[in-house]
Formats: C-alpha cells, structure tokens, sequence
C-alpha cells in the first residue's frame, strides 16, 4: 500500500497544491508554521475521514473558503485507486474511484495509516478518552462495522443523555423510554466491548515482542482492556448483554439523578503493566515511550497481518522526540517495508540510513518543493 500524488484545494493553508511520493520514505522539512504537519494531517484525513489534531472539520478549510478537497492516487492489493475527501462546513462525503460511498463507514479503510505524532507520546500518561480514540480510530480502519455501530452508539448515548437531563429536571416521566434508549445503547455496547477486546488482545501479540526487544528483554510488558463493568469472560457476547442490563438497573436512579449516562463503552480505558507495575502510575518517562512506541508498531504488524498488506506510517516531529536507540529500532522495523512520511525542522536529526532512501521536500509558507 502506498500513495503516489497527493493534490490539495482550500485545505489548511494550501490552496491548489499537488505534490509527487516516493514509494520509501518522504521527509518534509521547515520551520514551524509553514505547514509540514498540515501534509501529514491531509494523509490522515483522507484515510480515516478525521483529522488527529481536531474534531472540527470546518478547521481543516482554508479561510473565507466553502469547501476543502483531498485528492489522492496510489496503489492498495486490489489494484489503483482514487480517493477523494470533500469537506464543507455541513459535512463531508467520501469517493472511492469517482463513486461517492453513502456512508463514511464503508469509505473509511480503503487506506489505512499509523500516525506517530508527540502527543501519542501520551497515550500511556493521558486521559482514557486519548485511549478510548486510540483503540477506535486503528479498529475502526480494518472493521467497517465497528465503526458502524460506533457512531450508532454515539447517538444513542447523546439521546439518552437529553432524556436524562429532561428527567433530571423534573420535565419528563418517561421511564418507558428510558428503558428503550438503554435497550438500544446496550445492544450496540455489547458489540463493541467484544470488538474492542478482541483487538486488544490482538494488539498485545504484537506489542508484547517489540516491547521486549526495545527494553533488550528485560521488560514484559501486558495490555488490559477496562471497560466500565466487570465481565467474567469478554469474549461472551450474552455475558456482557447481561452485566450491562444490571449496572443499568443499579445505576438508574443514579443517572436520572444526575443527567447523564455512567456507564458503557464511552467509559472503558486501556491498561498497561510492565513487568506487573502500572506504568501509568509508576513507570519512568523512558518505559512510558517505550511503551507508547511498542503500540504503535504493532499497530502496523496487527494491520498486515490483518488486510495482508502494510499501512501508511506517518511520524509528525517525533523522530527528534525518541532517543537513538528507539529511533533506530523504529527505522529498522519499517525499513523498505512500509511508505513512510516524516516531517522534521532539521536534517540533522535524521539516520543516514533514512535520508540514503528518502525523497526529501522543503516546506515555506505553504509552498512544497523538492530537493534533490
């Protein structure tokens, strides 16, 4: 899987911009500010339909402009392909070959990439909701359905929470409806709990091994699925229907009381241990990047070996983030296998052995030009 031409209109700071790939690595060099990331950023989107830096789309088109377009040409395992990423301040549609898809879900993991960029360095420290996106935004890419039923349950959870605050200010009785809203969150909920812990599991095959390579074996490290409720066996779909249908009722008078939902897939976290310490709460930096490193590469070997191909790598500035050795183990894992994008302010931080394969671009004020 790889992209050859990437063409811009009304995206960020670029007007009408269309820039050439090699099929290795491609680094992008400037200063801050000049719209290296916005590349980056443009790759994401195109593939996933949402950008990593925010969640308003009307960001991402240039100012006093209506709409913004990503065009992108490139080779997956079926053959060519075209993508196009139109977005409007009331939304967005997604083409695949010149054929709009009707829903974004059956658009999205046409191409798949692996962003590493300096806040994912926070993936272990940060908040569950940066996990909870973590684990949606990779599942989301290789399950269509998932990402279906994900923004099913959205709604239904943004319904019920109106419900709740009705209820809780005395102008609804509708307890009826309260039990039909829960019905339907927790049908969706159950699916996602199984779908989410099947890929942590997947997930923890793969990182377990980089992870211990990177520390030279002295670390094991374990992932933890956590949802909001305690389930016996996560793989038992009826199970998990059944946890959920009692929290709900233990915790009904409680959610009515304050207006909004308190439990569901909306709550669940990602737990990490190395050699059974929590290293959220007692790892050093050094451990808590390397396990943040570990994940994001086995994102890439979970994804082949998932849809039998590689994805896009895309490292915003994070090169400069990692010390030499995790960067080179970083470098030798994705050598000649993977299309890789990096943005970085100087050369100078870069390994030989990624500039002797790169094509390399400058980036000024929105203006992209490559060296040779």
């Amino acid at each position: 899987m790889h992209i050859n031409k990437l063409a811009l209109t009304s995206y960020r700071n670029y007007e009408n911009t269309s820039i050439s790939f090699g099929e290795n690595v491609n680094v992008f060099i400037g200063e801050n500010a000049q719209g290296k990331t916005n590349v980056l950023e443009a790759i994401y989107v195109v593939a996933l339909a949402k950008s990593h830096r925010t969640t308003k789309d009307k960001e991402l088109i240039r100012f006093d402009e209506d709409f913004a377009r990503i065009h992108v040409e490139g080779y997956i395992r079926t053959g060519e392909v075209e993508l196009d990423l139109i977005l409007t301040q009331k939304g967005k549609k997604g083409k695949i070959n010149g054929l709009e898809q009707r829903r974004l879900s059956d658009y999205v993991g046409t191409l798949n990439v692996v962003m590493f960029a300096p806040e994912d360095l926070d993936l272990v420290k940060g908040s569950p909701q940066v996990r909870r996106r973590f684990i949606d935004m990779e599942l989301g890419q290789i399950s269509p359905i998932y990402l279906y039923e994900l923004s099913l349950y959205g709604k239904i959870v943004k319904q019920r929470n109106v419900l709740l605050k009705e209820l809780q200010k005395k102008r609804a009785s509708a307890d009826a409806m309260l039990d039909i809203l829960t019905d339907q969150m927790i049908e969706k909920a159950t699916f996602i709990i199984k779908k989410r812990a099947q890929f942590v599991e997947k997930l923890e095959n793969w990182a377990v091994r980089i992870h211990h390579s990177i520390s030279r074996g002295t670390e094991k490290l374990k992932l933890s699925y956590i949802p909001s409720i305690e389930v016996s066996d996560i793989e038992n779909m009826s199970k998990i229907k059944m946890e959920l249908e009692k929290t709900y009722e233990r915790k009904k008078e409680d959610e009515m009381r304050r207006g909004t939902t308190l439990f569901g897939p909306h709550r669940d976290d990602l737990g990490f241990l190395i050699n059974g310490l929590d290293v959220q709460s007692y790892g050093s930096q050094g451990q808590q990047r390397t396990t943040a490193l570990s994940l994001k590469l086995a994102e890439i070997d979970l994804i082949y070996a998932e849809i039998g191909e590689y994805p896009i790598l895309l490292l915003d500035d994070v090169l400069s983030e990692l010390d030499d050795y995790r960067q080179s183990h970083l470098l030798e894992t994705i050598q000649s296998r993977v299309q890789t994008f990096v943005t970085t302010t100087s050369i100078s931080g870069l390994h030989q052995s990624v500039l002797n394969e790169a094509c390399i671009y400058d980036v000024t004020q929105g203006a992209i030009k490559r060296l040779e």
